[in-house]
């Protein structure tokens, strides 16, 4: 399965056991239709994990698009109130970035985007941790 989507906050690294970390993040993917004539946007916020390496997580920055491959799985809880819920989770295998953060102002990756040849300064999508 394949989603895109722009992460909602920076990407999260915790210790599952004593040797293995696991990269957490959120990404908000939009859908835009029309109901009576009129534009609307709903989003839907899955929660994802990628387990192959944390070195990843201090790329994975608020505001970036990212496209992600992997498999959903739905992991039911139950409520406060005592109402059964679920919550959606993405187990990511692959990631491509897309976009930088579009709230960061790092000049580090922009002049290594720029020293590439891009004069834009956008980073191009890059298949690094896969």
């Amino acid at each position: 399965m394949e989603i895109t989507g722009r992460l909602v906050a920076d990407a999260t690294v915790r210790a599952v056991n004593a040797d293995k970390n696991v990269t957490g993040f959120r990404v908000a993917i939009n859908r835009n239709y029309k109901s009576q004539g009129e534009q609307k946007q709903e989003t839907a916020y899955v929660e994802c994990t990628y387990w192959r390496t944390d070195a990843i997580a201090s790329y994975l920055t608020k505001g970036m698009v990212v496209h992600l491959q992997g498999f959903m799985t739905a992991e039911p809880w139950v409520s406060r109130d005592g109402e059964p819920m679920a919550s959606l989770k993405f187990r990511t295998d692959d990631i491509t970035m897309l976009t930088k953060s579009a709230s960061s102002s790092n000049k580090k990756d922009q002049s290594k985007a720029t020293e590439k040849g891009n004069k834009t300064g956008v980073l191009k999508p890059s298949k690094q941790f896969n």
